[in-house]
């Protein structure tokens, strides 16, 4: 799920939790926050600050943006990351693991640049890392299939 944007209501849950400055890697058309860094921009070469958001894309590249995601952290940042529930890669045992993870029931509905709703073949997640994320500690969330959001949050 490349240039997707993530479910509204998952994202103001977490806004509500976390209180986003910056979206880590956006386009204009589906940031979350009013400052965001674009494929131009080159999220992976800025420093990130604050609270961040982050729904990466789900491609070859996902393990770079979680090792900056972890990285940024230990720098002080709380980064809160969506990602794809993929127990079985190396980027998840590297980094994911050193984070807070809430393992999301369900998959959820991801919205393209013309509005249409599509849901990936795997489960997501969220990692937080740094802030008020706790190490290794793994919750479930159920999701809602007819908006995409969340219920039954465990903050």
């Amino acid at each position: 799920m490349n240039d997707w944007s993530a479910p509204q209501t998952l994202f103001d849950q977490l806004n509500r939790e976390f209180g986003f400055d910056l979206d880590v890697c956006a386009e204009p058309w589906n940031t979350k926050c009013p400052e965001y860094f674009t494929p131009d921009d080159d999220g992976l070469t800025r420093q990130w600050s604050g609270s961040c958001w982050m729904n990466p894309p789900f491609g070859r590249e996902i393990g770079k943006w979680i090792r900056k995601a972890y990285l940024e952290s230990l720098s002080g940042a709380t980064v809160v990351c969506l990602l794809p529930a993929k127990t079985e890669t190396d980027w998840f045992h590297k980094y994911a693991v050193k984070g807070e993870i809430r393992f999301i029931k369900g998959r959820i509905h991801f919205t393209d640049c013309n509005g249409k709703s599509g849901r990936p073949r795997f489960a997501s997640m969220i990692v937080i890392f740094g802030g008020r994320g706790r190490k290794r500690n793994w919750t479930l969330w159920g999701a809602r299939a007819d908006s995409g959001g969340m219920n039954g949050a465990n903050p």
